[in-house]
């Protein structure tokens, strides 16, 4: 077998998939390593907005993803405390569509659609163990398989797409560059028979100290996600305990008056309730000699704001870029991990920063809440307001906006 390649992409679900696919197109040979086999499950709200497919479609791999019968969505149900922002996101790219796909279809096919460029090999049930150095420069890669044979691969970069508790990331010692803690647990499940109102939609609740999101996912299925303070400690008890049972509990007492309370009162469990006590919001160098990092490796966010997987196609493309530009990458470590982290700030920091907003524990101030009524009322300003998400517009435009209504006599 082969042991030397041009990169190695360390995790093959969404973000480690996206970037071969990037890299196979742009001409190098790729090696994906995963520990795991596909397909497979992982807590995720797993959603592409609009901005986001119309990326996939250039792709060419959004046609198979909708031959999963997941359905499309446009609308946007959101209740801040008692006050309802109800609208469409804006169109981007030619695309007013959005997408929520399981991780058990979506990775899977976006790993076949990688190896179907050329130039791309993968393995499955491999664990990565350490890292391979020439001095200070990775080089390569250590591991296992699952029946415990060892073996070694070699390559120009190392590249980490293996989640929030990156190994790659842990062995080269990456330094994390901002850290937000969440002040919230969060619970994700899946829900069969959930009845909205009017067309399908996606639905996100903030209403005192309890958040709630909805999402259609395929399967005719939604899923549905809690969460409550980390010091609260009964639920925090209740769902340690007895997930299923808490999730029904905190939907009728936590989000009292809303659509939420009674549509999950009618819904059916289709599957477990799984959990995540405590996360940070992080943001990590991305690049160093001979090895990069990209999704959530190297900046994990609320998932709240379901910006996880849109951020991991940016980064995917950035890093291709980066490295197809430059020629000699021995010779130019510093001067590519300049620009990825330049390229990184500029197009994902501001929704990092909006996850960072939502994930601490604070209520909003009078002036919040009349932002959040000038933006239920008009129209024009719900739009711009949901093209924050999809990055049809910039937050500082919506803030212009809204402080153009508030100056208007």
């Amino acid at each position: 077998m082969k042991t030397s390649y041009d990169v190695i992409v360390v995790g093959a679900r969404v973000a480690g998939a996206l970037l071969a696919y990037e890299l196979a197109k742009a001409g190098f040979e790729v090696l994906m390593l995963d520990k795991a086999h596909f397909p497979s499950e992982t807590l995720s709200t797993h959603n592409f907005l609009n901005n986001s497919l119309a990326m996939l479609r250039e792709m060419g791999v959004l046609d198979r993803l909708l031959e999963t019968s997941t359905p499309l969505y446009n609308r946007a149900f959101i209740q801040f405390d008692d006050i309802v922002i109800d609208g469409r996101f804006p169109e981007v790219d030619g695309e007013t569509q959005c997408l929520c796909i399981r991780r058990k279809y979506l990775d899977l096919m976006l790993q076949e659609h990688a190896l179907a460029q050329g130039g791309v090999t993968m393995i499955p049930g491999f664990r990565l163990t350490d890292v391979i150095k020439e001095g200070e420069t990775v080089t390569g890669v250590k591991g296992v398989y699952r029946n415990g044979e060892a073996a070694s691969f070699r390559a120009k970069l190392v590249v980490g797409a293996d989640g929030r508790l990156s190994t790659l990331r842990g062995l080269v010692n990456s330094p994390c560059l901002m850290s937000v803690p969440t002040d919230f647990a969060s619970y994700v499940g899946y829900y069969e028979d959930y009845k909205q109102d009017g067309d399908i939609h996606v639905e996100l609740y903030k209403i005192g100290d309890t958040m709630g999101i909805v999402f259609p996912t395929s399967d005719n299925l939604y899923v549905v996600g809690a969460m409550f303070p980390l010091t609260d400690e009964y639920w925090m008890g209740r769902f340690q305990s007895s997930p299923d049972a808490a999730m029904l509990e905190i939907a009728e007492s936590g989000f009292v008056g809303s659509p939420l309370q009674a549509r999950l009162r009618g819904a059916r469990q289709a599957e477990k309730v799984r959990g995540l006590h405590g996360y940070n919001n992080d943001w990590f160098q991305g690049m160093g000699k001979g090895w990069a990092l990209v999704g959530d490796a190297l900046s994990f966010k609320d998932p709240v704001v379901g910006q996880g997987m849109p951020d991991a196609l940016y980064a995917a493309r950035i890093l291709t870029g980066i490295l197809s530009r430059q020629s000699h990458w021995s010779d130019n470590w510093e001067q590519m991990a300049e620009e990825y982290h330049r390229q990184l700030e500029a197009k994902l920091m501001p929704r990092f920063q909006m996850a960072c907003q939502f994930t601490k524990n604070v209520p909003f101030t009078q002036e919040q809440r009349m932002v959040n009524q000038i933006i239920a009322a008009s129209p024009e300003a719900t739009s711009t307001f949901l093209g924050v998400y999809n990055r049809a517009v910039e937050p500082s435009q919506l803030e212009s906006m809204i402080m153009g209504m508030l100056a208007k006599p």
